[in-house]
């Protein structure tokens, strides 16, 4: 097993998403793609009930995410909770496989168009092809062609043919924006020196650093920048020890007030949270929802939402600190709801405003899918960090990676 697939998070691999009926092959396809068992094989219908998440390293590709899901065309009230699942999963796809196995369903075309109109590049797949032949195989994948609006591929997950010119196919049709994006953008270049500062609290604990950290600091490496860090209580110390002031100072959002008071002029200053909330999603929308903001009252009722699920903690900054700062500010009456991991509302009508972490746990798919999701509700949505710049009083005055 290569380094990169054992280290790399599973929110920064490419997740390639398998969807179709039962029985269509959709597991022996995975674990003809994946080389391993990663799927149970049965012929048995419904045999995959949760989605199952196995994660791949791809010639070409890199590091990857293969998500083997539960049929579609699955009844009964047990059915449709997991085809509420193989939808949810759809959430965090970006290149999508459709899987057919020749009988034909209307089904088929709907979620080929349910796939187009968000957006995800896929491809569809003629499963036990080899029990086809000749004309009848032509004409076959015309049909599909016809209905779908895309020509099949014709393989054998049991034979494995066909997986070659499959493989192709997905390297073609990975977004070609794909791992290319930055997280600080042109905040900073080779050979600036950058100051970050983390606070190491109960949500950090000993001997470990939060994800984002871990990622902005890589980058700033990659990209050959000097990089001093510092824990918010030296902050002052650090800054006083460099010979000229750095080019730019990454925080965490909670420390704003204590960081930008020690802030040189010439240093420009932005927070873990608002660098992946360009990364992840979609800094327009979230400054939108910073502004959003000053219509709340104190009978407002806000989602607080996070990638990451685990218990709470004391002084939480999305279950405590966040909705204790906002009922300061807009009124005691607020009234606040709390999802976490993959839990997210159905209905968000009720909420007059969203605001998520800078969701280091997902992909950008996933994080994407929410907001398309708030806009449709037309519930504005903020980000952890973009909201604490704004009530910090601070927001026009931070760095962002893109123009916006």
């Amino acid at each position: 097993m290569s380094e990169s697939m054992n280290s790399t998070p599973r929110a920064m691999r490419l997740h390639i998403g398998i969807f179709g009926r039962r029985n269509a092959g959709k597991s022996s396809l995975v674990n003809a793609l994946t080389a391993q068992q990663a799927s149970i094989v049965s012929d048995l219908a419904g045999t995959t009930t949760d989605p199952v998440y196995k994660a791949m390293e791809v010639p070409g590709i890199g590091p990857c995410v293969f998500i083997d899901t539960a049929g579609y065309d699955d009844e009964g009230p047990m059915g449709q909770l997991r085809v509420r699942e193989t939808e949810k999963a759809l959430e965090k796809t970006d290149v999508a496989i459709l899987v057919l196995d020749g009988t034909g369903s209307p089904l088929d075309a709907a979620w080929a168009e349910k796939i187009r109109s968000r957006g995800i590049p896929f491809l569809a797949v003629l499963n036990k092809a080899d029990g086809q032949g000749g004309a009848s195989l032509e004409q076959l994948l015309a049909g599909y062609a016809k209905d779908l609006g895309v020509m099949p591929l014709p393989v054998s997950a049991r034979n494995k043919r066909g997986l070659p010119e499959l493989f192709d196919a997905l390297l073609r049709s990975i977004p070609p924006d794909w791992g290319r994006r930055s997280i600080t953008g042109s905040l900073c270049a080779q050979g600036d020196t950058v100051l970050l500062v983390m606070p190491q609290d109960i949500q950090a604990p000993k001997g470990r650093l939060i994800l984002p950290q871990v990622q902005v600091t890589r980058e700033l490496l990659d990209k050959q920048c000097v990089v001093v860090s510092c824990t918010t209580g030296q902050a002052a110390a650090a800054l006083a020890g460099l010979r000229e002031a750095p080019r730019l100072i990454i925080t965490d959002s909670q420390a704003f007030g204590e960081v930008w008071k020690l802030k040189p002029e010439q240093s420009r200053l932005t927070s873990f949270s608002v660098l992946l909330a360009g990364y992840k999603g979609d800094m327009r929308v979230f400054l939108r929802g910073a502004e959003a903001m000053d219509r709340l009252t104190g009978a407002s009722s806000v989602l607080i939402a996070e990638s990451c699920t685990h218990a709470p903690m004391h002084e939480d900054i999305g279950r405590v600190k966040i909705p204790r700062a906002l009922r300061a500010r807009y009124g005691e009456g607020m009234s606040f709801t709390m999802a976490s991991g993959k839990d997210f509302p159905d209905d968000l009508s009720p909420f007059d405003l969203i605001i998520h972490c800078g969701g280091c746990m997902f992909n950008r798919a996933c994080m994407m899918s929410r907001i398309r999701r708030a806009e449709q509700a037309g519930v504005p949505m903020c980000n952890y960090g973009i909201a604490l710049a704004k009530l910090a009083g601070i927001l026009d005055r931070l760095a962002y990676p893109e123009e916006t």
